[in-house]
């Protein structure tokens, strides 16, 4: 079995305010190239299909042209496409039933079948004379039936009598991943998804196909069959890493996967000036002076200040770049005291985008006011609360 893995498009996603329609359609473009010519048995989308739980009609008719164009790439080929956090699992079952005429198997929620472990069927795909691909969506922690991986892979190991492929796929965030790129990563979960351990999946799987998070990389298990396939276009300024999609082919139930990275070219890359550490306010207008005129990026400008920016700052970057083609997004300040202990100064973007526990912190060191584990703890509970409530 021959698969095509995938997740967190995150499309309808922009950048300090700037639209990136074009790079996304531009990625799909690619994705359908890489379908016509490997021609996948099995294409998987592992979740975050959206960036919002309400994407746009225009950003949903995208998906929907895209989903089109990549079928008609390998008419034969099965898609299954399954909820993640950033995504209302509704909106993805809603076109279940059409969709199935093209192949695309949506899984937005788990079917209350499947929660009161009547049927699996609508979680067990079946590949003719393939394999299997047991396809779970994005579920919070409290409303994920005991042992639910478990329960599907016996059921799958039923039905496979003829020892073919089973791939299982997830939207979580597996201990022991690397988190790189992600500022909202906590002591006990990255980006409102608790830690999940990889044993927790139970066994009978060949391959594990997973969403969330955003590097590609192997979650080590000693198998080297448990996969991150990471974003194919960058999110934020801190994925320094290169973007993919992962091909992978499995001869038979038992074998070890064989695999290769695709990488996506993005035609506004995410550039930080200077590409390492901090550079002074004069020294940082000249490094975005002399970025080349006919090169489209969005920048981001690392700065060291003693005191303060000016309050004109933002202003004489843009207009630096009025007439390039790369697009200021902002400063990132990092303010160095007298003593030369270094703090760092946010932006309103940035400080909406920081870890809360970290702010927290930061404020009670600034504060010299106590912050124990406990208080941690407390704080970190508290968050989580508010972030299920707000997803549902």
């Amino acid at each position: 079995m021959k698969l095509l893995h995938t997740s967190d498009w995150h499309l309808g996603h922009s950048i300090y305010n700037y639209d990136r329609t074009e790079e996304q359609a531009e990625m799909l473009r690619q994705i359908e190239e890489i379908v016509m010519e490997q021609k996948p048995d099995v294409f998987l989308l592992c979740g975050d299909v959206y960036h919002t739980s309400q994407p746009s009609n225009a950003v949903q008719t995208m998906f929907a042209n895209a989903l089109v164009k990549i079928h008609e790439a390998n008419p034969g080929m099965v898609m299954v496409i399954t909820a993640g956090n950033h995504d209302s699992g509704t909106k993805h079952d809603i076109f279940r039933t059409p969709w199935r005429a093209l192949n695309v198997f949506t899984i937005g929620n788990l079917s209350a079948e499947a929660r009161s472990g009547e049927n699996y069927d609508e979680h067990i795909i079946e590949i003719p004379g393939k394999g299997y691909v047991v396809a779970v969506p994005y579920v919070h922690e409290r409303n994920m039936p005991d042992q639910f991986y478990k329960h599907l892979l016996e059921e799958v190991e039923k039905r496979n009598t003829y020892n073919l492929p089973v791939v299982l796929t997830a939207h979580t965030t597996v201990r022991g991943c690397d988190i790189t790129g992600h500022d909202t990563a906590m002591k006990d979960s990255v980006g409102g998804i608790d830690y999940f351990d990889v044993a927790d999946f139970g066994s009978g799987y060949d391959y594990v196909a997973l969403g969330h998070i955003h590097h590609a990389q192997f979650v080590h298990t000693g198998k080297h069959n448990v996969r991150y396939c990471g974003t194919p276009l960058p999110i934020s300024f801190d994925e320094r890493f290169n973007h993919s999609i992962t091909m992978v082919e499995i001869d038979s139930h038992g074998a070890q996967p064989k695999y290769e990275t695709v990488e996506i070219g993005n035609p506004h890359p995410l550039v930080t000036l200077p590409t390492q550490d901090f550079a002074n306010w004069e020294e940082a207008k000249e490094l975005l002076k002399n970025y080349p005129d006919d090169i489209p990026a969005y920048i981001r400008m690392n700065v060291k200040v003693e005191d303060f920016l000016p309050s004109t700052a933002s202003a004489e970057a843009a207009e630096i770049v009025k007439n390039k083609k790369c697009r200021f997004c902002y400063i990132n300040a990092r303010r160095v005291t007298s003593e030369s202990k270094e703090t760092t100064g946010m932006t309103i973007q940035e400080f909406r985008s920081e870890d809360p526990l970290q702010i927290a912190k930061r404020y009670a060191a600034d504060s010299q006011k106590p912050f124990d584990e406990d208080m941690e703890e407390l704080f970190s509970e508290v968050l989580q609360i508010i972030n299920s409530e707000e997803r549902n």
